[in-house]
């Protein structure tokens, strides 16, 4: 009952105000960047790590989330519309999306990114949070041996 109280406790400080407001702040610039060629949610978040500097740990953690998930989506845009995907991973949405803008469904193509983006953010951010635990205690038995027979292979 303890994990669950810690996770009602989390959520409950994540749905503050400020962190809601950073998180839309963070999809919005994540978006924006997404759209354009060769930057990422990855370079966005480097190059936007000193700002947040001024937040609270948790307000720069949800900003960041933002960010990555709304650079994700972001690159979508540009792979429906000219395919030209805007970052790596948004490849296999020129396949299928490009193709139903040429047919005049682009305003299908970008809501099927934007629906399919989302859940499958919210199913994977579910899933880590109660994999997590256990994944952090099969780390904690990692022993020198092991990073040797790792690093060997």
């Amino acid at each position: 009952m303890d994990v669950l109280g810690n996770l009602l406790d989390g959520f409950a400080h994540a749905l503050s105000l400020q962190n809601l407001l950073l998180a839309v702040l963070g999809v919005t610039v994540g978006t924006l960047v997404g759209v354009l060629p060769g930057l990422g949610p990855a370079t966005t978040i480097a190059l936007l790590l000193p700002l947040t500097f001024v937040f609270d740990p948790v307000g720069a953690f949800v900003m960041f989330a933002g960010i990555y998930y709304g650079g994700m989506y972001g690159g979508s845009t540009t792979a429906i519309l000219l395919n030209i995907p805007g970052e790596t991973a948004s490849i296999p949405t020129t396949l299928e999306g490009y193709p139903m803008a040429r047919r005049g469904r682009a305003g299908a193509a970008l809501a099927t990114a934007a629906i399919g983006s989302f859940v499958a953010g919210t199913i994977s951010t579910v899933v880590i949070t109660f994999l997590a635990p256990g994944m952090s205690n099969i780390a904690k038995l990692i022993q020198p041996a092991e990073y040797l027979s790792i690093r060997a292979s």
